[in-house]
């Protein structure tokens, strides 16, 4: 195991992507899965913990806390580093490296926060969550919570809430004003992190206003373009399905926000009638197409977090959660066995459109029933990820130790494997 974490790190770190890659998008996977009545062999801290320690150590020396580095927000740039420590200071197995680990959380936002404010960004970018300042002022708030820093904390706590008012303008940016990286999903996303981090209450108005203007942007742009649901987005000209800047994660955070769904009974016909119209277009495999205009195409290839079952499954968690309807967790079920099948990509490790972020899946499954089978799914993944195939022929993702492409959001993968009963992906928490 040791002489393969080595071979990951040395294989991040080059920069010779010519290796020679077989056919497909996916590794097929010769794994065994968990036979009825098997136990699951469990990941122990010696295994986990030394691969965690060697990948932290390869992200602080490879990619350092610098201005330059600071670019593009939590998705690419330090500000996801610091995520990253601070989603690991508060796992319980690796308390012994908490307050290190909090303290480069600190390093880490201190470039972003600096960067905020040097360039200058239009006032309609500023409640970007993943791409832009407002991610920022939410992972910093809650890092500077911790350092018993509540002046700098409450300081990017308000940063954050005046970038709300910006998207309560339903048309506030002009490439589409309702996905999760730079319009208003992101922003409640942000939110419902920051009240469950900091114990912080935003204004119920606020966030029910910002929910009532996604819903009826959808609804506007539904009727205008004729759609058979009653509820539908674009980006960039494009009505994109899955998470990464579709339908699946606007839906998910609306629904999140407590007691809309129950005060707004109108908006959940229509967000229930659409999330159900989502899960039709899955395919016979467990696959959802990319985009409304690749409905009718033969193939659904990407099994990614951004586009494809691995980012549906949180929304239809949700809607399991909140309607009890079986049809969803069915539906999870059918994705989560396209992953196992499909889901060991050869773009990487990471979140975004790697191996990590389809193994999230199998952790949440296994919260929502507590069927082991998907506790060994999840543990097979990480065990994939240092095997001599994955080692020679995976490609570098083009911004190796990031949040969502890199390092740093299999770290957050490998580190909730150690507690399982409380993992989540990255602000996509549905048991809060």
């Amino acid at each position: 195991m040791k002489r393969a974490i080595t071979r990951l790190f040395s294989k991040i770190s080059s920069s010779d992507t010519s290796t020679t890659m077989s056919p497909g998008r996916f590794f097929v996977n010769s794994m065994s899965d968990l036979a009825q009545g098997e136990l699951v062999k469990p990941l122990t801290e010696a295994v986990v913990k030394p691969t965690l320690n060697e990948m932290v150590n390869k992200i602080t020396t490879k990619y350092k806390a610098t201005l330059r580095n600071a670019e593009d927000g939590l998705y690419l740039g330090t500000a996801g580093i610091a995520y990253m420590f601070y989603h690991l200071s508060k796992i319980d197995a690796l308390k012994e490296h908490r307050e290190i680990y909090l303290q480069q959380a600190v390093d880490y936002i201190k470039p972003a926060l600096e960067l905020c404010l040097k360039k200058h960004v239009q006032k309609s970018d500023l409640p970007s969550f993943l791409l832009g300042n407002a991610g920022i002022y939410a992972i910093a708030a809650a890092i500077f919570n911790t350092q018993l820093d509540f002046s700098e904390s409450t300081k990017n706590l308000n940063l954050y809430i005046e970038a709300g008012k910006i998207c309560k303008n339903i048309e506030f940016l002009s490439c589409g004003s309702d996905e999760l990286f730079v319009g208003r999903a992101g922003y409640l996303c942000g939110a419902l992190w920051l009240q469950r981090e900091l114990g912080h209450n935003f204004n119920q108005d606020d966030l029910y206003e910002l929910c009532r203007v996604t819903v009826e942007s959808g609804r506007n742009y539904a009727q205008r373009y004729n759609f058979p649901t009653p509820l539908m987005y674009s980006y960039y000209n494009v009505e994109y399905l899955g998470a990464g800047h579709g339908l699946a994660s606007i839906l998910f955070y609306v629904i999140s926000v407590p007691g809309y769904i129950e005060a707004n009974p109108k908006d959940a016909r229509d967000i229930r009638a659409s999330i159900d119209y989502l899960l039709s277009l899955q395919d016979s495999e467990g696959n959802f197409p990319t985009a409304m205009d690749e409905i009718n195409s033969a193939h659904n290839e990407l099994v990614h977090w951004c586009h494809g079952a691995g980012g549906t499954a949180y929304l239809f968690a949700k809607a399991y959660q909140i309607w009890n309807d079986q049809k969803y967790l069915d539906g999870i079920k059918r994705s989560a066995d396209l992953i196992w099948k499909k889901g060991l990509l050869k773009k990487g490790p990471g979140l975004c459109h790697g191996i990590a972020g389809n193994g999230y899946v199998f952790l949440l499954l296994y919260r929502l029933t507590h069927d082991l089978k998907y506790l060994h799914r999840a543990n097979c993944f990480f065990h994939f990820m240092y095997n001599d195939e994955f080692q020679k022929k995976a490609r570098t993702p083009d911004n190796p130790y990031s949040l969502y492409e890199g390092l740093a959001g299999t770290a957050c993968y490998v580190g909730d494997l150690l507690n399982p009963e409380k993992s989540e992906f990255p602000f996509c928490d549905i048991f809060s």
